[in-house]
């Protein structure tokens, strides 16, 4: 199996203070080689007679890797760490998106305008007619990106604070790709009537709604209610985004394969939100054989008793021959491996 590659997801910056001497930066530089890091800038901070500082980023592989890496600075002679910093979590302080004003209140007028008094015109024109607010507020450019925290990236049930660097991140995508608003939201609840009332109470302000990492099964419906109820745009991130890059991704290689994707066998290890619009969004591009597994192996007719409603669903239009076993099962004969469960679930 190959060796994970240093990434800047696990650099770091770590200030040093080195003897004022020829070849000093050569060992050092050399030490982070034998540890495999991967170094980066370097920048003089202060040079004296006696002692250079510097700081140099370095990517690790993961964070044992970069303590090790920084250990191994320690050792050298005429080398002292003074500081190292985890460049990911400089990022994240104090959050990573801001609200900012369009109008500057700059003076009185201004003021007057954007706030008290005028504003109660505007305020009046949208009580006679609530369609205005789609053009005098914010609401048509502004998303509501939601969470309950229960399903974070590969992270599993994490909660709703812990969710917020990921909402956070989503939200700076919709502004730097698309010039839309988007706000994190994570609900303190994990109920499916609570997440739909808050939605529900929240979405006057807002012309379209991001469900994100909501676990399965109940994913499925809060998304389809609050579609049927709100008359705004609601979008499962989880479910549709995934399947959307997946079925361009497949397209793209069976165009290099040269084969059709009615041809293929597809392997889809995992059954969660993204398992199954995965499945559905190929299945409607043309696929036909699809073998879906979760942790207990192949899902089929034969496991129908256990299923929740959604693999319900994937037992009765997938896997045509009703084929049971592993996941290694499944996999003899695939053309395509589609991971969308947690890591190391599958070796090859």
């Amino acid at each position: 199996m190959a060796r994970i590659r240093p990434s800047v997801s696990y650099s770091f910056t770590m200030r040093i203070r080195i003897r004022n001497k020829f070849g000093m930066l050569a060992r050092v530089m050399s030490t982070i080689a034998r540890q495999e890091g991967d170094p980066g800038a370097v920048d003089v901070v202060k040079v004296d007679p006696q002692f250079k500082v510097r700081d140099l980023t370095v990517s690790a592989r993961d964070e044992a890797h970069a303590h090790a890496i920084v250990a191994a600075i320690k050792r050298i002679k005429g080398v002292s760490v003074l500081h190292v910093s985890d460049r990911v979590f400089l990022m994240h302080l104090g959050g990573k998106i801001r609200i900012q004003n369009k109008v500057p209140l700059t003076t009185r007028d201004a003021l007057s305008m954007a706030y008290t008094p005028g504003v109660a015109r505007v305020c009046l024109a949208i009580a006679e007619d609530k369609h205005k607010a789609n053009t005098l507020t914010i609401k048509h450019n502004s998303v509501a990106v939601v969470s309950d925290g229960s399903a974070v990236l590969g992270l599993g049930n994490i909660g709703p604070e812990a969710a917020m660097p990921v909402m956070e991140g989503k939200a700076m995508l919709f502004k730097e790709f698309a010039d839309i608003d988007a706000y994190p939201i994570c609900l303190r609840t994990q109920e499916t009537e609570e997440i739909i009332q808050a939605v529900r109470w929240i979405s006057t302000g807002f012309g379209g709604i991001n469900l994100e990492d909501i676990s399965a099964p109940r994913c499925f419906e809060i998304e389809q209610r609050l579609k049927d109820e709100l008359g705004i745009p609601v979008f499962h991130d989880d479910q549709h985004g995934t399947a959307v890059v997946v079925l361009a991704a497949a397209l793209n290689a069976l165009k290099i394969a040269k084969k059709k994707l009615s041809d293929i066998k597809i392997l889809m290890a995992g059954a969660g939100a993204a398992g199954v619009a995965c499945t559905k969004m190929l299945m409607a591009a043309g696929a036909r054989h699809i073998l879906c597994c979760d942790r207990k192996g192949i899902i089929c007719r034969k496991r129908l008793p256990d299923l929740d409603f959604s693999k319900t669903w994937l037992a009765e239009h997938t896997n045509e021959r009703n084929v049971s076993g592993r996941i290694e099962d499944a996999a003899a004969g695939a053309h395509l491996f589609i991971g969308v469960s947690g890591p190391g679930v599958f070796t090859v």
